[in-house]
């Protein structure tokens, strides 16, 4: 692989919100996460630990989500950012608007932006869901190595034809997770990873978001 591969599997790869029901095959789930854990990590700690659903699980658990969603609190075991400001803020608010004009929902609806974040929780239709979960006692440097398996997650996926959306908002019903999943308390809920065949029609996945000028995320010192 040169570096202009690389380069275009990673302007390839997007945060996909609509799938095709259709499943991926057992064998290629089981490639992207063999290429996954090759992702580096603090003294080799691999701290990555994944639950995948398929089939009729994902969509129990598609509807239990929802339902926990309209009913329940969040509480995220990892502590969501405390604000957005500056660059960051206008990064975040031209994703949103990016989003909201793809799918025809206009400044001010806020009955159809609370529609369009419930997606979230419908996992937007994936037919397969991935918990992300990390040690507690690694606390941010088993958070940060995962985000390094995430990832490297979305680009093996990404390879094999199959797209991908890590989510936060799923994470952040963390105790409904470690109850419906039987994950122990002693490890991070970090993020979902929805996963499965982009439908290429939907005017949700009509959109790329921009990256930063190198100028703006590098100081060289020379």
């Amino acid at each position: 692989m040169t570096l202009t591969d690389l380069d275009d599997l990673l302007a390839r790869r997007h945060s996909c919100r609509a799938f095709l029901p259709d499943p991926v095959p057992r064998e290629q789930i089981e490639q992207v996460i063999a290429s996954a854990r090759r992702a580096p990590s603090w003294c080799n700690a691999q701290p990555w630990h994944v639950t995948i659903t398929s089939g009729t699980e994902t969509d129990a658990f598609r509807a239990a989500l929802l339902q926990e969603a309209a009913t329940g609190s969040p509480a995220p075991d990892l502590p969501f950012p405390t604000s957005y400001s500056g660059v960051y803020q206008d990064r975040r608010r031209a994703c949103g608007w990016a989003l909201y004009e793809a799918v025809g929902v206009e400044k001010g609806d806020r009955a159809g932006s609370a529609r369009q974040m419930m997606q979230n929780f419908s996992l937007f239709g994936a037919p397969h869901c991935t918990i992300v979960s990390s040690p507690a006692e690694l606390g941010p440097y088993g958070a940060m190595d995962c985000g390094g398996f995430v990832t490297a997650f979305t680009l093996a996926a990404e390879a094999l034809g199959i797209a991908s959306i890590p989510q936060a908002a799923v994470a952040s019903y963390g105790p409904f997770l470690h109850r419906y999943f039987d994950i122990p308390e002693d490890r991070l809920i970090l993020c979902a990873i929805s996963f499965g065949y982009p439908d290429a029609d939907h005017p949700a996945n009509g959109f790329r978001t921009e990256r930063a000028d190198l100028s703006e995320v590098v100081d060289w010192r020379e």
